[in-house]
């Protein structure tokens, strides 16, 4: 796997594990990996290569950060160890931030992959797009089984320790159409609860665990994500602890702003105890200090949108920002796990963006978790004009709401422009200088290995002009 592309390399990644769900099978000694960038398939025009060492310590993960290359263009790249070869991969160096021209984007974004409920087809027919690169924006394995109609089981129970995750991540990382996206395009990655525990919030557990035990399983599941996903060594996690947000830069067409959902966020509001549901409605989720982000991470945001923006600003987070009465009925429902148990923090946000002109009208935020497809308009007020515009990419497998649910929370929310979660995928924007289109892709049955993908809903935004614009379906 490749991530983190700059304009001059970017993250290689691979592990050593010739018996990958048995703890990888490599014992405790190290291991010397040679690594190669090739300009092109072929290896005839070696472009870097070097020595890493692969330890136990990491699960004999093994992550480069390659540099010197040229900007915006495809590479090749390959791992040899104890006389053994990894398949080929390909990945893109960054645009020049100082590129005359601000060249056309098209990437992918997706989540929940919920390994029981369903096969990757939506991997195998991204791996075959033309992009430049993927968003994962979280829940990229389970901890726990849930779900009906299993076409596939994860071994063992709920995770804790740190070789019970590493196990896990080894599983799903055994699926060859998720191998293949992996191998095709450099991958920005970002965390939601599913990689730790369902519904926590910093050092709280909804499974009513003790804090002190519950940081312990957040730190082996921090440190199990870190050696399994293509980033720099900045993010390698520090006991439960671990800085994963940032900015990427794309020339000057994009800024990608990859944000933690869940690391820093306050404990959920309204509910006795330490549930996320039922819905709810109460004064503390509109408390000014609570926040999804943390302090930190929000003047971090803050100081970042306020500098010279690229042409477009995508927010990459893991849940649907935009507000989501579901409750049925006149009364007012709120689920406390999303952005809407946090009303101040995303106020905040969307005050950001509208301050900043620049970057308010050429806002788009990308988001994961609900297991839907979403477009919707993203305002400071209910009738208001929109500051930034919201797209939901579905869920790669995991159970989606009832048609019901859906039709509900379109009635009660009319800046939801468009739901379905019937179907799984995942879903492709493409960025040029003068609007975006965003292409939502169904699995015809995720429960099938052959499933067909197709397009299912296709969106427009032009530059300035924030707001849903369906092209067709």
């Amino acid at each position: 796997a490749s991530g983190s592309p700059r304009p001059d390399g970017m993250v290689l990644w691979t592990r050593l594990a010739p018996d990958p769900l048995q703890g990888g099978g490599m014992g405790e000694a190290p291991v010397d990996v040679q690594w190669e960038v090739a300009r092109d398939e072929g290896f005839a025009r070696i472009a870097a290569r070097g020595r890493a060492t692969a330890t136990a310590a990491l699960a004999h993960s093994v992550h480069v950060e390659v540099q010197g290359l040229a900007p915006g263009r495809p590479y090749w790249y390959r791992f040899t160890a104890l006389g053994a070869r990894s398949p080929v991969g390909r990945t893109r160096t960054a645009p020049a931030e100082g590129d005359a021209a601000p060249q056309p984007l098209r990437f992918a974004f997706a989540s929940c992959q919920q390994y029981e409920q369903g096969y990757y087809a939506a991997y195998r027919d991204m791996a075959m797009q033309p992009l430049d690169f993927v968003v994962h924006l979280g829940d990229y394995i389970y901890e726990s089984s849930w779900g009906s109609r299993h076409v596939r089981h994860h071994q063992g129970g709920i995770p804790t320790q740190l070789g019970e995750f590493r196990d896990r991540y080894a599983l799903y990382k055994t699926d060859p159409h998720l191998q293949a996206a992996h191998a095709a395009f450099p991958w920005l990655v970002t965390w939601d609860d599913h990689e730790v525990a369902n519904d926590y919030t910093d050092d709280v557990s909804p499974r009513s665990i003790d804090p002190a035990q519950f940081l312990a399983i957040r730190a082996a599941a921090y440190q199990a994500w870190y050696e399994h996903m293509p980033v720099p060594a900045s993010m390698r996690p520090t006991g439960a602890a671990a800085t994963i947000y940032g900015r990427h830069r794309f020339g000057r067409m994009l800024d990608v702003f990859l944000l933690d959902g869940r690391q820093y966020r306050s404990h959920h509001a309204c509910l006795a105890g330490r549930s996320a549901s039922p819905l709810a409605d109460c004064a503390d989720r509109l408390a000014p200090e609570r926040s999804f982000l943390g302090a930190k991470q929000e003047a971090w945001l803050a100081n970042e949108l306020a500098a010279p923006p690229a042409r477009w600003t995508v927010i990459a987070q893991p849940t649907l920002l935009a507000e989501a009465d579901r409750k049925r009925g006149p009364e007012h429902g709120y689920w406390m796990d999303g952005w809407d148990g946090y009303a101040a923090s995303r106020t905040r946000l969307l005050d950001g963006l509208a301050a900043n002109q620049a970057r308010g009208g050429d806002a788009l935020v990308i988001s994961g978790d609900v297991h839907a497809f979403w477009a919707a308009d993203l305002r400071r007020e209910p009738q208001g004009p929109a500051v930034a515009t919201e797209f939901v990419g579905g869920a790669i497998t995991s159970e989606g709401p009832s048609a019901a649910g859906v039709a509900n929370m379109l009635a009660k929310n009319e800046h939801l422009r468009y739901g379905r979660g019937d179907k799984r995928g995942y879903a492709q924007m493409a960025l040029d200088a003068r609007g975006c289109t965003v292409e939502f892709r169904a699995v015809d049955d995720e429960k099938a290995e052959d499933a067909a993908v197709v397009p299912m809903a296709r969106f427009a935004v032009e530059r300035g002009a924030p707001g849903v614009h369906l092209e067709s379906t």
